[in-house]
């Protein structure tokens, strides 16, 4: 660990309580037994032998986050895959969404819960594939606690918990009122926010009942709002790097003008009226850039509410309603529509532009164009989500066996609108054929025609999921040490999954935006069994394991073992091994062919002819995806060691070793099939060209998912605690961290994709946290560190050998100061990134920093203030 990352430690936050190594006395009838995340038998002790780490209310209060996403996107256990509405863009499919990736593993291998049980998967997939749990969905002022398992837990949870598990437990004992406020905003402009709930709550001897309200309204950031973003063309931005990229799209506006029968042939629109600007033309080109009018971060409102109660119908038997639904909006800004010689003007059209110019090499040639709809606006996507989650069931006891019965449907509804910027390219050709529109002089063109062009698209998205599940856990018989404890279970599920873009988009005719179809359903079974054997005094074991039969691809079997050691009070070393798996998602099955727009090399195209026309240099390529109903599971396995000590009353330390090695991996690697398929005319279809030896411009790749390789990572996650008690006040230091000691992504043929300390992969995170108590007054720090690494490989070895430098690290410093004076109230003034950190440069993209890995927010100053009574 570098010398400067211990120095920061002194300057804290406590994010997190103090571990609590004392062992329970295992004879004492009084403990009360409460169930923990990562097992299904209640116990006295939480300490269980599973790496485990729980943010109370208070603790996810202090870091001054307004959402979930905020909170998670902070630990340093997050990693690649984390994502949030940030850099939601036109082209994107899972706007308004987010969701977080334990260990850089995926956000479909980290397995979400709410009290417990599963939550639907949005029914936009992220990225086109990525199917994921939107926390966007949970509001904080509902959470009473997080729990963050740090192992493989299929054997206790089932798919997808190859990560990891987050479960979410939702306030259930609130008794009185609760009135909460907040307003903030950034320094450099955009991201207002403001947030109001009401939490209502009332218990007696025989019920509970809990309500809460809650709504949250966020400004939209412009990458016109952040000096380092607000142009696609970085080279301006950075005048004095000369590696700096111009990003600027080759989709102008008027446009470039190339010939159909080479598209190579071509100049930019400087012809008539309406001219390409001078400072936009680049060589052959007419560029645009597209950065000042592309969301950074979308606007977004939800509206929250949760109902949770609970009624004794006897001594033996309690029944318990959840009841959460939510309605969000989202607005997503991008530049107007670009298209890619997807548009002809044939040679006697009227509105040729060299038609009155015999001499000219294009005289009475067919022509295509590179030309972005700018006449018809800007796009805007407007998404309206709507989440419900029921859950009903029964929980008692029949002496010392506890059991429990529930029935949940979860359903999330989503609709994306495109209102404005978005051409038919149907009615667009047939535009310029009838000579109604003219795409080389937009000034001419009358409103009619620019109404005829625009369309307004739809897509529909549901998800649902319907389960039944039912289990019963106590002590089968007394051993020397203590009471052997088993837990049975079993649960039926079935999901759903459909999204579905509007027949425009299935007929081809948007062009310049993506949008997935997938349909899917499927149904799975399961039962398992988990055993708590005291085998000492001071050791103890689990075992588990859990049966899946899924009605599409089969069944999987999956055991853990896992233990504990407490040989004095204060040490525990505690270990597990297990394996985990997780089904094929319905959007990685089912899905219809999709556009996407990645940034690809034509390696082929370069290695012919060199550079022409920016071969070599990536570039924004059509790539049509489709899922693979012949997928198999991703398939894990992991092991964990740690230990855990109490040095003294007011420090201790957990340190665990991790080691994952996951199979099969599902995924798409277009840029790997563009390169070795290049030639292919059934993977890559292309331009004809006149050039000797040119395969010619590509016009789109087609792609699918496959189980392409392995993942192999392993790290150490520290946890070291301090408090102390003194005149001037209570303080407490905490130090997280998580150091990545392996990563590799191989894929097809042995090749190693990513390793730890590449791009999006840094090898050390940590948060540095304190809080300060007297009186009436807190006070609330934190240090956020997120460590170097690799530029992005298409970009880091330059042309001439040059290798670029790695991106650097990225520290923000949040703070809150909060009063309790006044009666029944807390106000609260709190800043997060206080210093108004920009995020480290990075050389791969128009926007200049990596928008998976570092935040554009800014300072964000708050204010709140809460009402009890």
């Amino acid at each position: 660990m570098k010398l400067n990352h211990i120095k920061l430690t002194v300057i804290a936050v406590a994010v997190a309580s103090s571990m609590n190594a004392q062992a329970q006395d295992r004879s004492d009838p009084n403990i009360e037994r409460v169930q923990v995340t990562g097992s299904h038998i209640r116990r006295g002790d939480l300490e269980g032998p599973s790496p485990v780490t729980s943010l109370s209310s208070a603790d996810i209060t202090k870091t001054g986050v307004t959402d979930l996403i905020g909170l998670f996107a902070k630990l340093p256990i997050a990693g690649q895959g984390t994502f949030s509405t940030q850099g939601n863009s036109s082209d994107g499919t899972g706007n308004g969404g987010s969701s977080v990736s334990l260990r850089g593993l995926g956000a479909d291998s980290t397995l979400i819960l709410v009290n417990g049980r599963r939550v639907s998967v949005s029914p936009f997939a992220n990225g086109i594939d990525t199917a994921f749990v939107d926390i966007n969905n949970i509001p904080l002022a509902a959470i009473k606690r997080v729990d963050i398992l740090k192992d493989g837990a299929s054997a206790t949870y089932g798919s997808d918990a190859i990560a990891g598990v987050i479960n979410i437990i939702m306030k259930d004992d609130f008794d009185g009122l609760e009135l909460s406020g907040k307003y903030g905003d950034t320094a450099d402009g955009g991201g207002k926010e403001s947030n109001v709930s009401v939490l209502f709550g009332t218990s007696s001897d025989k019920s509970s009942h809990t309500f809460l309200i809650d709504y949250f309204d966020r400004e939209e950031i412009l990458y016109a709002d952040r000096d380092y973003a607000k142009s696609a063309n970085q080279s301006t931005l950075r005048p004095n790097d000369p590696y700096a990229t111009d990003f600027r799209s080759s989709a102008g506006f008027p446009g470039t003008i190339a010939l159909a029968s080479d598209s190579t042939i071509r100049l930019p629109d400087t012809f008539g009226n309406d001219v390409c600007p001078a400072d936009q033309i680049d060589g052959d080109l007419c560029r645009y850039d597209y950065a000042p009018f592309s969301s950074s971060v979308p606007a977004s409102q939800r509206v929250s509410f949760m109902y949770m109660g609970k009624y004794e119908i006897n001594e033996d038997v309690r029944a318990f309603l959840d009841l959460n639904g939510q309605n969000s909006k989202t607005t997503v800004k991008g530049a107007g529509s670009p298209s890619f010689n997807e548009l002809f003007m044939s040679g006697d059209n009227i509105n040729h532009p060299f038609a009155d110019d015999s001499s000219h090499p294009f005289f009475g040639q067919e022509l295509t164009m590179r030309r972005r709809t700018v006449d018809i606006g800007n796009r805007e996507k407007r998404v309206d989500s709507d989440y419900y989650r029921t859950v009903l069931g029964l929980e008692g006891a029949v002496g010392e066996w506890d059991w429990e019965v529930a029935y949940s449907y979860i359903k999330s509804d989503s609709v994306e609108r495109g209102v404005d910027g978005f051409a038919n390219s149907r009615r667009t050709q047939e535009a310029i054929d009838s000579g109604l529109w003219n795409p080389f002089e937009p000034s001419s063109n009358t409103q009619e025609a620019l109404d005829y062009i625009e369309t307004q698209t739809t897509r529909y998205g549901k998800s649902t999921s319907k389960s039944f599940d039912a289990q019963v856990s106590g002590p089968v018989m007394k051993m020397p040490a203590g009471e052997l404890m088993l837990a049975v279970g079993a649960e039926y599920r079935e999901q759903t999954i459909s999204d579905n873009p509007d027949d425009q988009f299935l007929r081809g005719e948007i062009f310049g935006t993506e949008a997935t179809r997938a349909n899917g359903e499927r149904d799975n079974t399961a039962v398992f069994v988990e055993l708590a054997i005291p085998v000492s005094e001071t050791f103890d074991v689990q075992l588990a394991v859990r049966h899946e039969d899924y009605s599409d691809f089969g069944t999987t079997t999956d055991p853990k073992v896992a233990f504990i050691w407490t040989p004095m009070d204060a040490l525990s070393i505690r270990g597990s091994y297990g394996t985990a798996f997780r089904a094929p998602s319905l959007h990685q099955v089912g899905l219809g062919n999709t556009d996407e727009s990645p940034n690809l090399v034509d390696n082929v195209r370069c290695d012919a002819i060199g550079n022409v026309n920016k071969a070599c240099e990536p570039q924004e390529y059509t790539a049509v995806l489709s899922g693979n109903p012949d997928l198999g599971p991703e398939e894990s396995k992991s092991y964990n060691v740690g230990v855990i000590y109490e040095i003294t009353e007011d420090i201790d330390f957990s340190l665990d070793y991790y080691n994952y090695d996951i199979e099969n991996v599902i995924n798409k690697d277009t840029q790997f099939k563009f390169t070795t398929q290049g030639n292919n005319p059934a993977v890559v279809e292309r331009l004809p060209s006149n050039i000797v030896g040119d395969p010619g411009e590509v016009v789109r790749i087609f792609d699918q998912f496959e189980n392409l390789g392995n993942i192999k990572t392993s790290g150490l996650d520290l946890d070291l605690g301090y408090k102390t008690e003194t005149s001037v006040g209570d303080f407490k230091i905490n130090y997280i961290m998580n150091y990545v000691l392996n990563y590799e992504d191989i894929r097809t043929g042995g090749r190693v994709d990513t390793q730890e300390g590449q791009f999006e992969q840094p090898e050390i995170r940590w948060t540095t946290a304190g809080s300060w108590v007297k009186d009436d007054w807190s006070a609330n720090i934190a240090v956020n560190y997120i460590g170097e690494f690799e530029q992005d490989a298409s970009v880091r070895i330059q042309t001439d050998g040059t290798i670029l430098p790695d991106i650097d690290s990225m520290i923000t410093v949040d703070t809150t100061v909060n009063f309790a004076g006044v009666e029944n109230t807390i106000l609260t003034l709190g800043a997060t990134n206080l210093l108004n950190e920009e995020p480290p440069f990075s050389y791969h993209d128009y926007m200049g920093f990596v928008v998976g890995t570092h935040n554009s927010q800014g300072r964000f100053v708050y204010a709140q203030a809460t009402y009890k009574f």
